[in-house]
């Protein structure tokens, strides 16, 4: 049986999804005729009927429900092979964590683009440590703290200084906050890190009430936001939240530790060196300007 050209199956993919040949065609910027003509095609070629002409549109026989989950997958998988036929020298990859990438990096891209248009840039967020060969990444921005391996470089972003926030409501029921312990009082929120364990570890600073726990630092500063309670977190992931006047700050650690957020990658020279180090130099001066840094 002689296969469907592939413009006709990317006309029939929208008309399946949209149920609809005039939505279909203003996606792909055709004529609504053009778009039922391939489709009427392909059912003559196949022998069978793939919709029900309805009055207000169409709608997928079972046959063709079937058909479209096929040719949605192959399509999916054409454009993904496309898009790593892009070279390699202007693409690059970067590894954070969700929270990282959700209170940090994502606000910032677009000046990225904008300064480097012919860059493509590919997010991946992972709590997970990165593996540079296996999962194709080729920088990794991770909290951690000196030595790391002989084999990367690492450059610290911002180090680590701890702030713990409210949402304005909250502050307004709580007073003056002169000394950490004076913090047990309240409802605290952390986050995997367990910050609060720490800090209030010594016996007059036992939390007095039962400590809210999420598993991500943006969880925690989301159910800080919606005044659940104090939570606390690097000042360079919650700036921005303060900036905004959503949250606001009730105490900072003074003392700096040795742990930061650190921007990791290979010493070795691929293919995309160039990009990458941009991508490097980018993230250093974001850091530079940014507030909490």
């Amino acid at each position: 049986m002689a296969l469907p050209n592939l413009n006709a199956l990317y006309m029939f993919d929208a008309a399946a999804r949209h149920e609809n040949f005039r939505l279909a065609s203003e996606e792909l910027h055709l004529t609504q005729g053009a778009v039922a003509q391939q489709v009427r095609q392909i059912e003559a070629r196949l022998g069978v009927k793939l919709f029900e002409r309805k009055a207000r549109g169409l709608a997928l026989t079972e046959v063709g429900r079937s058909y479209h989950r096929a040719v949605r997958q192959a399509l999916a998988i054409i454009a993904e092979a496309t898009a790593r036929l892009q070279p390699l020298a202007l693409r690059v990859t970067i590894s954070t964590t969700p929270s990282f990438a959700s209170k940090w990096l994502i606000a910032r891209l677009v000046r990225f683009t904008e300064a480097h248009p012919d860059i493509e840039i590919r997010t991946v967020a992972s709590e997970g440590l990165s593996n540079f060969t296996s999962d194709d990444v080729d920088i990794a921005i991770r909290l951690g703290k000196p030595p790391f391996n002989g084999d990367l470089n690492a450059e610290l972003l911002a180090p680590q200084r701890l702030i713990a926030v409210c949402s304005p409501e909250y502050a307004a029921t709580m007073g003056t906050i002169k000394h950490l312990e004076e913090l047990a009082a309240h409802h605290l929120i952390q986050d995997s890190h367990r910050h609060w364990d720490r800090l209030l570890a010594a016996p007059d600073r036992k939390p007095q009430r039962r400590t809210m726990i999420f598993n991500q630092t943006a969880l925690a500063m989301d159910a800080a936001v919606r005044s659940h309670g104090i939570a606390i977190a690097p000042e360079l992931l919650v700036a921005e939240e303060v900036s905004l006047g959503r949250l606001v700050p009730v105490w900072r650690e003074i003392r700096e530790e040795a742990t930061g957020f650190y921007v990791v990658y290979p010493k070795t020279q691929p293919p995309n060196v160039k990009a990458r180090d941009q991508a490097v130099a980018w993230l250093l001066a974001e850091a530079v300007e940014a507030p909490g840094s």
